[in-house]
Formats: structure tokens, C-alpha cells, sequence
């Protein structure tokens, strides 16, 4: 069944219609007929379905059920990913929405391919955000984690507020330690995934002397829009909800 996220207030018994771009995608890419069943949800943790009317310009939907399904992950994961170029980085939050990502921060680093400033990263972020929807759109999540403008890393690291329970994880190659050997965490998680030169020396002392926990994931070095992936999938088989 199509999924649209449509930032409107939402309610059984409603007739609503479908903002300009939803309609644009239901009626035109999909081809979405009169009496198709559709489900909506707008960030409120449920999602509505209905059946779909097309009108003259755009469409309409009645919305006769609400549901709460449980499909957030029970493991909270922040994920702090250093900026990379293009489609690594849409494919990267594309991929941890799927995963369970509660939260996204991007990150500019010192060995970041790519370099943001004035409307280039408002115009960015608002893609980014695209992005996420879309992905929540597919894989059923109906609380789109929020993605963060764009912070320097260097002043971000020191300005983070102190959290009971939160934990920091750094991916590192040469780290001696794996997610396995970790104990379960309590409360949040923050993953930090470097850019695709990896971590400036300067950067990852920094977070090392924080509190943050350095980690491996395996023998081989993996690209920047695979690491943070890689953890995920492999934090949710271990404490969250891929078991």
C-alpha cells in the first residue's frame, strides 16, 4: 500500500486533501486511481488510511482507520556522520532510517570531500530532510528522525550537553575494541562515522579524550557510506530489534 507523509493535521472520519507534491507523486509517478487504498501520517507516531479521489487538480482522501504500530527501534542511536559528497551521503541516511536511526547530526570534518556554506546548506539540509521522509515513506517508520543543520565538528564536540546514560562510540579502523566486547548500553547512543578521509588525528583525540569509546568493525576498512551501516545493523542485532 503507498505510503505519503503529508505535514497536515490528521484525524479518522477527515477528508483531506493531499498537498500539491503528494498529489504530483500519488496521481502522477505512482498512478493512483480512484478508491486506492493509501496510508498517511504526518509525525505523530500513527498512521491513517484511507481511500484516494482524484479531483480536477490534486486529490482528496477519506481516512476511515488510525494505527500505532510499533516499528521504532528500543535502542535509541544518535548518529553523528562527518559529511561526505553527493549520493554517500543521501545513501547513508537513507539506509540508517531504514536501520533505526532515532536522529541524525551531520557533521563538517577536517578531511570533508565536500564544503558548505550560506544557502548551498540550507538548500542542503531541506534535501536531506527529502531524503529521510522518503526512506520513512518505504520502510513503514511513521516518526521521521530529525536531522540537525549542519554543525562544525570542531565546535560541536565541546558543546554537547551531558546526557545520564548516553554513550559515545567512535568508528576507527585501528581501534582494539568491537562492538562485541562492549557492554549493552542504558540510554542513548551516539555514533560518530568520519567523512571519506576518515578522521583528522586531531579530531578523534578529541573525541578519545570526550569519553568517547573508539571501535572496530572487523578486519577491513570500510568506506564511509558503509561504516556507520555496517554499525547499525550490527548494534541492532546485538542490543536493539534485528534479533
Amino acid at each position: 500500500m503507498p505510503r505519503f507523509y503529508c505535514d497536515i493535521p490528521l484525524q479518522t472520519g477527515a477528508l483531506v486533501a493531499l498537498p500539491d507534491a503528494v498529489a504530483r507523486h500519488a496521481l502522477g509517478a505512482l498512478r493512483l486511481r480512484d478508491g486506492a487504498e493509501v496510508t498517511l501520517f504526518n509525525g505523530d507516531g500513527a498512521e491513517y488510511t484511507g481511500r484516494l479521489t482524484r479531483q480536477q487538480r490534486g486529490a482528496t482522501v477519506h481516512l476511515a482507520t488510525r494505527a500505532t504500530p510499533t516499528r521504532e527501534s528500543p535502542l535509541r542511536v544518535v548518529l553523528a556522520q562527518g559529511l561526505s559528497a553527493g549520493d554517500r551521503m543521501d545513501l547513508t541516511l537513507q539506509k540508517a532510517v531504514e536501520l533505526g536511526v532515532a536522529a541524525i547530526q551531520p557533521l563538517a570534518m577536517r578531511r570533508s570531500v565536500v564544503r558548505l556554506a550560506g544557502d548551498k546548506t540550507d538548500k542542503r539540509l531541506q534535501h536531506w530532510r527529502g531524503v529521510v521522509i522518503a526512506a520513512c515513506e518505504q520502510c513503514g517508520r511513521n516518526a521521521p528522525p530529525p536531522v540537525a543543520p549542519l554543525a562544525d565538528f570542531a565546535t560541536w564536540l565541546p558543546r554537547l550537553p551531558d546526557a545520564e546514560g548516553r554513550s559515545g562510540l567512535l568508528l576507527d579502523p585501528t581501534a582494539t575494541s568491537t562492538l562485541a566486547d562492549l557492554t549493552p548500553p542504558t540510554g542513548e547512543l551516539l555514533l560518530l562515522a568520519g567523512p571519506e578521509g576518515g578522521f583528522d588525528p586531531a579530531e578523534r583525540t578529541a573525541a578519545v579524550r570526550a569519553g568517547w569509546q573508539a571501535v572496530r568493525l572487523g578486519p577491513r576498512v570500510l568506506r564511509t557510506e558503509t561504516a556507520a551501516l555496517a554499525a547499525l545493523a550490527a548494534m541492532q542485532a546485538l542490543w536493539g530489534d534485528l534479533r
